[in-house]
């Protein structure tokens, strides 16, 4: 049987790798999971992120993870919002009001995966997939 919430998954991937301060985490691979990882490298919450083809010729994510000087990670939170068994769908001017003001909401949009302030610069609401700070 398959992953019910693959991007819950990724999250929680990511945020286990943080508690035991990994260099990278593997995720299996996903387009939608390449927007979301090219936002948070953009934005500066990962290092980097390559893709790899492993002995079973699946592809996976190699997910650089970025700390401080000080060994503390960048992401203090993720924050899975729209999940599979309920939808969050959110105008262009509504998408900020999920952060209360820390760090960003990444949406899914028909113009691609976008942050809060870029769909709201391209006036497109569409499904809020998760909330980073």
């Amino acid at each position: 049987m398959g992953m019910t919430d693959p991007i819950a998954d990724m999250l929680t991937r990511i945020r286990n790798g943080i508690k035991v301060n990994k260099e990278y985490v593997d995720v299996p691979y996903s387009n939608m999971k390449m927007g979301i990882l090219r936002i948070l490298k953009d934005e500066g919450y990962i290092k980097n992120y390559k893709v790899f083809v492993d002995e079973r010729r699946l592809r996976i994510i190699k997910v650089y993870l970025s700390y401080d000087e000080n060994g503390e990670a960048v992401i203090s939170g993720l924050r899975r919002i729209s999940k599979p068994g309920r939808r969050i769908y959110v105008g262009a001017k509504e998408a900020h009001k999920i952060k209360r003001n820390v760090g960003f909401v990444i949406l899914s949009t028909p113009k691609g995966i976008l942050t809060d302030v870029e769909a709201r610069r391209k006036n497109v609401g569409g499904e809020a997939l998760l909330h980073v700070w």
